[in-house]
């Protein structure tokens, strides 16, 4: 017997009468059910007889004054809740589908980006999305561009921006620029640095390749500054340069949210106007039609919007709140 002719077989068992059995089955009365469900009863009492008939089986015992159910009601009562319970939870999980807020979402995401709002937007994503299953990796942005294109990952929080005609970026936060040195270094007596003052400073940077590279930004801003810095080390990492900045191997320069990562033997100080600026980006493919994509898309715009008001809680970036508003 194939599903079709199973089907066939119980073509009289719809979930209309099953939620008009269990209805009955609860309340053991037509006329307390028929109320329940906003129904006649004579109209109910029909139904449950066209039911009994496509099951093959009596359902209730209508010999007394109070109705009670049959052995094969019994049996079908808790098999009813569980098929209308499914119907009503496959509802839920395809309108979510729909609305994006269920499966995988590979993200990639530059170094840096950990120090500033990547973090919170993504606790607070989870928080309000716990059925999207978030996929996360670091990566250079020359790596985020391949992963995009070749649709390893599906988004990219990305610094500098990548620039590619596949590719959509999107203003996450700017921040400026600022020093990382020595504690020892006898510019840390100032309040403020400029930059050229770094001229004669070894410096540590990301590797120059492959492009585009944050050292680039880096490069630019001293030669706006009327010098070619000198280079010391290049590291992977964020926290190597740190360590060796820390070890009085030179200097470096990073977006301003990197001082909250307290480290021993650094020392963090602003630039001098005009301040040079980074930026973070989001990028993703111009052709992904993902509604999880623009989901978790509206979450960041709505956390970056309220980054630059100033409130950045977790708590504040909730779903109620979204539908009203490395390196």
């Amino acid at each position: 017997m194939t599903v079709v002719d199973l089907f066939a077989d119980a073509s009289g068992v719809d979930v209309r009468r099953l939620r008009y059995f269990v209805a009955i089955a609860e309340e053991l009365h037509f006329g307390r059910a028929s109320e329940r469900l906003h129904i006649a009863q004579p109209a109910l009492s029909r139904q449950m007889v066209e039911l009994e008939s496509a099951i093959g089986a009596t359902l209730f015992d209508r010999t007394r004054n109070q109705i009670r159910l049959t052995i094969a009601g019994e049996v079908l009562l808790p098999r009813a809740r569980d098929i209308l319970g499914r119907i009503v939870e496959a509802a839920r999980v395809a309108r979510r589908a729909a609305e994006g807020a269920t499966g995988v979402l590979n993200v990639g995401f530059v170094g840096s980006a950990t120090y500033s709002i990547l973090p919170r937007v993504l606790n607070a994503f989870r928080t309000d999305h716990s059925d999207v299953d978030l996929m996360l990796h670091a990566m250079n942005t020359a790596e985020l561009r391949v992963g995009l294109i070749e649709r390893t990952i599906d988004i990219a929080f990305a610094r500098p921006a990548i620039d590619d005609p596949e590719v959509i970026d999107e203003t996450v936060l700017e921040e400026p620029l600022i020093v990382a040195l020595p504690d020892i270094d006898p510019l840390t007596a100032r309040q403020e640095i400029a930059l050229g003052d770094l001229a004669h400073h070894p410096f540590i940077l990301y590797p120059r390749s492959p492009r585009p590279s944050f050292a680039d930004t880096i490069l630019r801003h001293c030669h706006d500054s009327g010098f070619s810095p000198v280079i010391a080390h290049e590291t992977m990492d964020l926290q190597t340069a740190l360590g060796l900045i820390a070890a009085g191997a030179g200097v470096s320069l990073g977006p301003a949210t990197v001082e909250g990562s307290q480290r021993l033997g650094v020392a963090y100080r602003p630039l001098m106007a005009p301040t040079p600026m980074t930026r973070l980006s989001l990028s993703y493919r111009r052709d992904n039609r993902s509604a999880t994509l623009a989901l978790f898309r509206t979450h960041v715009k709505a956390f970056a919007a309220a980054n630059k008001a100033g409130n950045v809680g977790v708590a504040d970036l909730h779903t109620t709140n979204l539908q009203q508003g490395s390196r």
